[in-house]
C-alpha cells in the first residue's frame, strides 16, 4: 500500500530564499529514489515562510530508506530543520 507524508513547514521570511533552494534540490534526489512515487513542493500563496511538502512512496519503508539517504541528512536535517520556526507533518496510507 502506498504511503504519503505531508508536510508543512515554517520558516522566518529571511530564510525563506535558502529553505526554498534545499527543497528543491531535495525534490530532485527524492525523485531518483526507487520507492518513491510523487515528491512536490508547494509554496503557500501570499504566505512569505510557509511551504507544504506531499511525497508518496511505494510503502513505509521506501520511506524510512529516503530518511536515511545522505541528501536527506545534509539538506533537510542540517539545513532545512535549524532554519524551522514550526512544522507539523501527517503520515497517510493512499487508499
Amino acid at each position: 500500500m502506498a504511503y504519503a507524508v505531508i508536510a508543512r513547514y515554517y520558516c522566518d521570511p529571511a530564510d525563506e530564499a535558502t529553505v526554498r533552494a534545499a527543497l528543491l534540490k531535495v525534490r530532485e534526489h527524492t525523485r531518483a529514489e526507487p520507492a518513491n512515487l510523487a515528491y512536490e513542493v508547494h509554496a503557500e500563496a501570499g504566505k512569505p515562510g510557509i511551504f507544504v511538502l506531499y511525497e508518496q512512496y511505494a510503502d513505509q519503508a521506501g520511506f524510512e530508506a529516503h530518511k536515511a539517504a545522505g541528501h536527506f541528512g545534509e539538506l533537510i536535517v542540517e539545513t532545512v530543520w535549524p532554519l524551522l520556526t514550526d512544522r507539523s507533518v501527517t503520515f497517510a496510507e493512499v487508499l
